[in-house]
């Protein structure tokens, strides 16, 4: 049922693109930008309350920030899409037992944060702002929050940054939309005039926003983590930030899919923070 509905609206917009290409593209966007979950949810409320909740603000927009206090480094956490900051739970519990300082942010239109869009530039922005106020020596990030973080790093540099760890992290923003394109059965002239439409948007070409390009600027030791049968981002994703971050190691799991909330990774992830 899902995937007919999922196609249903593919179909819809490909007749739109008979009307007008760049009206129908631009309805494309809007869904593929407009996360459909990730608001907090009441079970999570708890638990994110155990924090201290500051709220910082980017353009107008806030950023939700959690924090819970150690006496070790700070570690800031970014999530992926369509989740916020309670996904982090099982390691918070950990990180802070173990006397760390942690610091996780809930992303644009996720959790507590403001916007009504998401796009991984965005997110940046919202991690550097983070990162001024907490100036954390770790970042833990995963999926599309460890493409948002290389843009970061990228963009901004983080001097202090002493140790970065991947989780599910995409390499290829062209890959994404492809998937994207094909889920919803888009047809040509969608495909052609999508490309266009995220230039004039965001000032940068699908093919030319990957997280592996992004990556070579950072010297800081990474661990990147990834699942080789991960259905939503591909390992050779993995493969291929591995190759350009010149001082990370890759771990590859199986059989934990993409969330990686397992406490396998868990383990993996205290023993690049204590080497």
């Amino acid at each position: 049922m899902k995937t007919l509905i999922v196609k249903s609206v593919g179909s819809y917009i490909n007749i739109l693109s008979y009307l007008s290409k760049p009206y129908a593209a631009n309805k494309a966007l809007n869904l593929f930008i407009k996360p459909r979950k990730g608001r907090v949810l009441k079970h999570q409320i708890d638990f994110l309350d155990t924090a201290f909740n500051e709220e910082l603000i980017y353009n107008n927009q806030p950023i939700m920030t959690y924090r819970w206090l150690g006496t070790k480094d700070t570690i800031l956490l970014a999530h992926g899409w369509e989740s916020n900051s309670y996904r982090w739970r099982p390691l918070v519990t950990e990180l802070i037992k173990k006397g760390h300082t942690v610091v996780a942010l809930d992303a644009p239109a996720h959790g507590r944060s403001g916007s009504k869009t998401f796009n991984a530039l965005l997110y940046a922005e919202y991690i550097n702002v983070v990162a001024k106020r907490f100036k954390p020596s770790i970042i833990i990030a995963h999926s599309v929050g460890g493409m948002a973080t290389s843009a970061f790093l990228n963009k901004y540099q983080l001097p202090d940054l002493d140790k970065l760890i991947l989780l599910g992290a995409p390499s290829e923003f062209k890959d994404i939309i492809s998937r994207y394109v094909n889920m919803l059965g888009y047809n040509n002239r969608i495909t052609q005039q999508l490309e266009q439409t995220i230039l004039k948007r965001f000032g940068v070409v699908p093919k030319a926003f990957s997280s592996a390009k992004l990556i070579r600027t950072v010297d800081t030791k990474g661990l990147i983590i990834h699942d080789k049968a991960d259905t939503i981002i591909p390992y050779n994703d993995a493969l291929l930030i591995n190759k350009e971050y010149k001082n990370s190691t890759l771990i590859t799991t199986e059989g934990l899919g993409h969330s990686l909330n397992d406490p396998s990774v868990r383990e993996h992830i205290y023993n690049f923070l204590e080497a």
